[in-house]
């Protein structure tokens, strides 16, 4: 985790959580992550089971320069990602693990910058339909940003976050014959070459406090 976003809502998700897997939405105050509440949202299931934005905080939206909420989370992905996001919502929606994710975000001109994303479970149970809370960053964000929009996300590398020890690390999707035991060796799966984002990840310290009059997400 390289942004102060991420490793924040990571580290309160994780202490909220307990001895669980996962937290559930009442446990999340928004006065705990007041400092990256404009980075995060959260994903709820409508009534034919897609995962859309119940809430997203006002420097996600800037990224897109519109209110994204109700809009599908696989809608903002590009083909050739929306298998592994399908896949990764399905693993995060049954409470198994969360992940964290380079991504790269592209607009109409086809200017490009780098993202990162934690996606997180919430434990659900009843009629309950918010599933997951997460955060989504630029690495350094781009003198253009709120200007134009992303039209599309490109996933990069991708590390799933298990339930028990909270450590990260990586494995691919099994298919269904394959066992669902996800606590395996440390190991980082990465795209086909020409796929990576091409610059390398820097640190960027972002998230601030809310101004007076200002909504933080």
């Amino acid at each position: 985790m390289k942004h102060s976003s991420t490793r924040g809502l990571f580290d309160y998700w994780n202490r909220q959580r307990g001895a669980r897997p996962a937290p559930e939405r009442v446990d999340i105050d928004p006065t705990g992550i007041r400092r990256e509440l404009g980075d995060v949202f959260m994903l709820a299931t409508d009534f034919a089971d897609n995962l859309r934005f119940r809430l997203a905080g006002t420097r996600v939206c800037a990224l897109f320069c519109r209110e994204i909420k109700g809009e599908t989370f696989a809608s903002l992905w590009e083909a050739a990602s929306r298998e592994t996001i399908d896949d990764l919502i399905a693993a995060v929606t049954h409470e198994r693990t969360g992940a964290i994710a380079g991504l790269t975000g592209t607009a109409a001109d086809g200017d490009e910058i780098d993202l990162e994303m934690i996606l997180l479970p919430l434990a659900h149970s009843g009629h309950a339909r918010i599933r997951a809370i997460g955060a989504l960053v630029p690495m350094v964000p781009p003198y253009w940003l709120g200007e134009k929009p992303l039209e599309t996300l490109r996933l990069g590398a991708l590390r799933l976050i298990g339930p028990d020890s909270g450590r990260v690390f990586g494995r691919r999707f099994p298919s269904p014959s394959q066992p669902q035991d996800i606590m395996r060796e440390p190991r980082e799966i990465l795209p086909p070459a020409a796929s990576r984002p091409r610059h390398p990840f820097v640190v960027y310290n972002g998230g601030r406090d809310p101004q007076p009059g200002e909504k933080a997400g």
